[in-house]
């Protein structure tokens, strides 16, 4: 979701303002997925590179994390979502992670979409500590090398047991992935956008998913219309 320092930039505007606008659009959008059908969502809400931003945005952002949870974890309920969250948490506030908790807590009977915020997370980390667990377990004789499977490595992964994104939207005009879910993304589809993230808006979604639809998705197999042909 990029774009919201430069949007307030643009406005003459600091970069909380942008922050503010952006996050009533996550959770407009987050209601629009949940109305859509869609079964998960991962919102990269704040990467471990993040923490290096100056304090004061860092600690403006962790106020707006800390309203939204306080204001919507009820909200979600209702609209029967689910909360989770993948990251490091160990720089996030004491009073965050408890309001974190009892979100998770609160949702967990939901059924409908399953919502993901990825805070503090960063997929070189997550892959690195997957390593290490897996390392343990070779140490430990829990697991042996030879048994070592990509299903194995994914099951160490944070998003776990969540399925791999079959689609990645990135706003702003960015065109990188920087540091998201970088395992997990080897067959997504990518959908670039010059639309700052605070004026993404439900037809902007609507028309990522409509170029979506129009892609063949092949997992590296040969077409459906080559097939035909032969």
């Amino acid at each position: 979701m990029d774009g919201n320092g430069r949007w307030a930039s643009a406005r003459g505007r600091p970069r909380t303002f942008g922050h503010i606008k952006g996050s009533r659009v996550a959770k407009k959008i987050i209601t629009a997925c949940s109305r859509r059908g869609l079964s998960h969502l991962t919102l990269y809400a704040f990467s471990a590179e993040n923490w290096t931003r100056p304090e004061a945005e860092v600690s403006f952002l962790m106020l707006l994390l800390r309203r939204y949870l306080k204001r919507e974890t009820e909200n979600l309920v209702r609209e029967n979502i689910r909360f989770d969250v993948i990251g490091d948490l160990a720089k996030v506030p004491e009073d965050i992670v408890h309001a974190i908790e009892y979100a998770r807590t609160k949702t967990a009977v939901c059924t409908g979409l399953h919502l993901n915020f990825a805070i503090g997370y960063g997929s070189r980390q997550e892959i690195l500590q997957a390593v290490r667990n897996i390392s343990e377990k070779i140490i430990s004789g829990e697991l042996n090398t030879n048994h070592l499977t990509e299903k194995i490595l994914s099951q160490e992964m944070q998003t776990y047991p969540t399925p791999d994104p079959d689609f990645i939207i990135r706003t702003s005009g960015e065109q990188r992935l920087s540091n998201f879910l970088l395992w997990q993304a080897a067959y997504s589809e990518f959908y670039f956008c010059d639309t700052l993230w605070p004026d993404f808006t439900e037809s902007d979604l609507d028309l990522a998913f409509a170029q979506y639809l129009k892609r063949e998705r092949r997992f590296g197999a040969v077409s459906i219309s080559e097939n035909a042909h032969h």
